[in-house]
């Protein structure tokens, strides 16, 4: 699922370069194009039609399912739900032998993070599942500042973590790409298992690896909190509705997504801020 987004995209590459035959459900052929290209087969369909997800899952080895990111959904998170179900009607018809599910630090909560809520329905929704499943809780991803390559220009990089200097987890795309697929092709489990991905930065140390790509001086700068709903405006999310992406980064500031959890396995990244931001960085001059 997910193959023409950043971690699904991630997770095929790594498949691929295991050796494995890959399957993407995707809505538009046209859009995934460059995947068939390097042997992906394509199954046209939409993850609010359960049909095509039990026909994408027909004979697999494994399946990665992640939900489609909403930063302003509905008061009941509608649309969650809603791809929750088709995902458990498929997967309890089809029995994959195995399933990774992306999730994200703080899901073991019931409440009171924001956006993260839809992960933990997810979590909530799949654990009746026959198949065993394992849950990624990855941390926040470094590409979520890429931005800074063009408004840290003037030596500011403006974040919602505060303080500057706490340390949350975050992890890049490949990292979670690289450990899904490790699970899809490693060593059979059974049951559940939940893994936190990620290592403990700070936004400070962020700032500061931008910096060293950008060969300036970038300090991080936490936007006020009266600022926040204006800033995510600047993003796409429309006046009125950021109420739970805010949500999801005051549980941030207040460690909730912190490592450690009980009963659960741990992941360092390995791929820094500092390669996501070269990367990307050398792509734009290319």
């Amino acid at each position: 699922m997910g193959i023409t987004g950043k971690v699904g995209g991630a997770t095929a590459e790594h498949l691929l370069a295991h050796g494995k035959e890959v399957r993407a459900l995707v809505r538009n052929r046209e859009k995934a194009a460059n995947w068939a290209s390097k042997g992906v087969e394509l199954v046209e369909g939409d993850w609010n039609n359960s049909a095509a997800i039990e026909e994408a899952l027909g004979g697999v080895e494994g399946a990665f399912v992640m939900l489609p990111p909403v930063w302003a959904p509905s008061p009941d998170y509608k649309e969650a739900k809603g791809v929750i179900t088709n995902y458990v009607e498929a997967l309890t018809k089809a029995a994959p032998p195995r399933v990774v599910a992306l999730s994200s630090m703080g899901a073991n909560r019931t409440g009171g993070h924001g956006v993260i809520t839809a992960l933990s329905l997810l979590e909530r929704g799949f654990r009746d599942l026959k198949s065993p499943i394992a849950f990624v809780r990855a941390g926040g991803f470094f590409e979520n500042f890429l931005y800074g390559l063009q408004v840290a220009q003037g030596g500011t990089l403006p974040v919602y973590y505060n303080p500057t200097n706490r340390k949350s987890t975050m992890v890049a795309t490949n990292d979670i790409g690289a450990e899904v697929a490790t699970l899809l092709t490693g060593p059979a489990w059974s049951g559940q298992r939940v893994i936190e991905l990620g290592s403990m930065v700070t936004a400070d140390d962020v700032a500061g690896q931008l910096g060293e790509v950008l060969n300036r001086d970038v300090k991080a700068f936490a936007i006020p909190r009266a600022g926040w709903a204006k800033a995510f405006e600047q993003f796409g999310i429309p006046k009125g509705h950021s109420g739970p992406a805010e949500e999801m980064f005051e549980a941030v500031n207040a460690g909730w997504m912190d490592l450690g959890v009980a009963s659960t396995e741990h992941v360092a990244g390995t791929t820094s801020a500092r390669d996501v931001f070269e990367a990307a960085h050398n792509a734009a001059k290319a």
